[in-house]
């Protein structure tokens, strides 16, 4: 039977391999504190966290998420080891809230391997706390034992590991939250809140959940239906508006109705003894292009999810085997004869049942979401398809702008060829970052810098144009800064389609013109957002989403036009300016630690093969694949012609 502890109770723990389920309502920090038999924290190295995930007996998330799962296995830890402390803080400087009181109550729970509740508890009365002790895991009279903490800290993550003895506790606190803001600029957006009977409408006979449960997801946010804009010039700009530090509106940007979503499809019966065969569409939503796009997310989320049951599996097998060795080996009675041998062999052959074991259980669900992959891909719109869809040959110019947009393909090594498309929101919340540094990756080491750079580039301007072929006609704007003119082959398709919003900036009174230009739209719009006054706009301004592609940046800018590159991808995103730099970070490491934030800003993506990306789930690092075109296809140029098309049509 579960316990549910309230503060300062405690429960016996009737096994040492042990997982920490972590709920919040809100992006959280997650680590763990060691203590010795008088709880201090001897130093930094007694410490998981986000910079330094792993301990002997203890292993934490490396990023900021709403769910957690940290692993604990008491009986490896250190005997100078008494006290495990689970802490949560929120990070910092990342536009979340600033205290727990804003969010929902954190929920613990501590479970078996099998996923069995030994203790939950739920983190309520806390207010403007930043930083708490969540519970701790204690050693007493040789037993292990769970107790509720809930002890809060208003000065977050530096006090409360001063307040457990650790010397140099700010500095260690400043550590922790620049890792958390790395691994935000390098991780895949979280996806939307789910429902509360779930987002997804699985199969009676999918994929089977070969680990434990999550923990119960927080209630999602109220959604509330945009509605009609007064003026239609100035859309763009309700739609745009910041939600004062409150929940994303996950609601379609354009949606002027509050009908109930349309019920999903259901498969067709499936024949005794077979599979339910999967169905495009099988998650709720209000269109078809919400449910796909739901759907895509729960493939990901279940590929995450079984990749990370295999890993533990194996990880779990190939530890007991050391363990049963070293109590053999430990044996002088084994050290003589064959009983030594015999023991490995039984040690070796129980790995590899349970890893046998293991993959079975991950081969039949990499099969349901390679069969589901198969008839998602299919029915995707443009916006969400490869541009080797054949959806792209019919496609015109929408009315309405969808949901997401594709920026390219995830995959695991564990099946490489099952791909989980990487749709973000629209509008864009962050800048986009196409690394072009042969630093990169070790793909990008292999090739010589102008081809790296001509990639970087091309890939740049995929995304462009699919931007530009997703919105409706007059809608959204490209601007290119290319200061020495280097970009001129990968941008032709762009150029000579007519779709620029000007030619190309060159030179350094270029690219002051063009920041200047959007600058001034920012402040403009800001202020008519604060002032709830978007009429008195000047009527030369586009109110339409705007998109700055940078190249080689930095040359060709000053300081005052890196300064007002910063405050574009800080500010820009929120009123519907949005940044798509290529550059290589070292190019610009004159600079210092002053561009840090801009890097964390942008999303990075790159022009090859590259395992950079996180998921918000369990953390696994994906290798991305960037989009690119058939060979010899000819698709670009007609998207780009159906967009000047569209354009004259409108009369834009």
């Amino acid at each position: 039977m579960t316990a549910e502890l309230v503060r300062g109770q405690n429960h016996t723990l009737p096994q040492t391999r042990l997982e920490i389920r972590v709920s919040a309502g809100s992006p959280v920090v997650a680590g763990a504190t060691l203590g010795d038999e008088n709880g201090v924290v001897r130093g930094a190295e007694w410490i998981a966290h986000p910079g330094s995930p792993q301990l002997p007996g203890l292993e934490v998330s490396q990023q900021a998420a709403a769910g957690h799962r940290l692993a604990v296995d008491l009986e490896a830890l250190p005997e100078t080891v008494h006290r495990v402390t689970v802490l949560l803080a929120l990070p910092v400087g990342v536009g979340g809230p600033t205290r727990f009181g804003a969010t929902a109550a954190p929920f613990i729970a501590v479970t078996g391997l099998d996923g069995t509740e030994i203790a939950t508890f739920t983190l309520t009365g806390l207010d403007a706390e930043s930083a708490v002790s969540a519970l701790e895991l204690y050693r007493r009279q040789g037993a292990w034992k769970v107790r509720a903490v809930g002890q809060g800290y208003a000065a977050g993550l530096a006090e409360m590991l001063a307040d457990q003895g650790l010397a140099g506790a700010a500095e260690l606190a400043a550590s922790i939250q620049e890792a958390v803001a790395r691994s935000l600029a390098r991780s895949v957006a979280p996806p939307p809140p789910r429902t509360p009977e779930g987002d997804r409408v699985r199969q009676a006979s999918g994929p089977s959940d070969p680990g434990p449960a999550p923990a119960a997801p927080p209630q999602p946010p109220a959604v509330t239906p945009v509605q009609p804009a007064a003026d239609p010039g100035t859309a763009s700009v309700a739609a745009s508006a910041p939600t004062s530090g409150g929940p994303i509106n996950y609601a379609h940007p354009r949606r002027q109705h509050a009908a109930p979503p349309t019920p999903p499809p259901t498969a067709p019966p499936a024949q005794p003894g077979q599979a339910a065969q999967p169905v495009a569409g099988d998650a709720t939503g209000w269109s078809m292009d919400e449910r796909l796009y739901n759907q895509i997310w729960g493939m990901f989320e279940d590929l995450a999810r079984a990749a990370a049951a295999y890993r533990s599996a194996v990880d779990f097998a190939e530890s007991r085997m050391d363990q049963e060795l070293d109590r053999s080996l430990s044996d002088p009675r084994n050290r003589i004869g064959g009983a030594g041998d015999r023991a490995r062999e039984e040690a070796r052959a129980k790995r590899d049942e349970l890893t046998a074991r293991a993959r079975e259980v991950l081969d039949r669900d990499l099969a349901q979401l390679a069969a589901e992959a198969a008839v998602v891909e299919p029915a995707l719109p443009a916006a969400y398809a490869g541009w080797d869809n054949p959806v792209w040959h019919a496609h015109r110019i929408p009315m309405e702008l969808p949901m997401a947009l594709r920026l390219g393909d995830l995959h695991l090594p564990e099946r490489t060829g099952l791909r989980i498309p990487l749709l973000v929101r629209l509008p864009l919340e962050r800048g986009i970052w196409v690394d072009s540094g042969r630093t990169a990756s070790e793909a990008a080491a292999l090739l010589d810098s102008d081809r790296l750079r001509r990639l970087a580039m091309e890939t740049a301007v995929l995304h462009a144009a699919r931007l530009l072929a997703v919105y409706p006609p007059g809608e959204f704007s490209v601007h290119v800064i290319d200061p020495a003119g280097s970009a001129a082959g990968p941008l032709a398709p762009l150029v000579d389609a007519g779709v620029l919003a000007g030619p190309p900036a060159a030179g350094p009174q270029g690219v002051a013109s063009v920041l200047a230009h959007l600058t001034r739209r920012v402040d403009l719009v800001q202020m008519a957002v604060r002032a709830g006054a978007a009429d008195s706009l000047p009527p030369d301004l586009d109110t339409g989403e705007q998109l700055l592609v940078v190249n080689d940046f930095p040359h060709g800018f000053d300081d005052r036009a890196v300064t007002q590159l910063r405050y574009l991808a800080d500010e820009g995103p929120a009123v519907g300016v949005h940044l798509l730099m290529v550059a290589d970070r070292e190019d610009a490491s004159a600079y210092g630690p002053v561009l840090d934030p801009l890097w964390r800003s942008l999303l990075r993506i790159t022009p090859v093969a590259d395992n950079h990306l996180a998921d918000p789930w369990v953390g696994h690092a994906w290798t991305y694949e960037p989009p690119v075109t058939p060979p010899g296809s000819r698709v670009l140029e007609q998207v780009l012609a159906a967009v000047t098309a569209a354009r004259r049509a409108a009369g834009r």
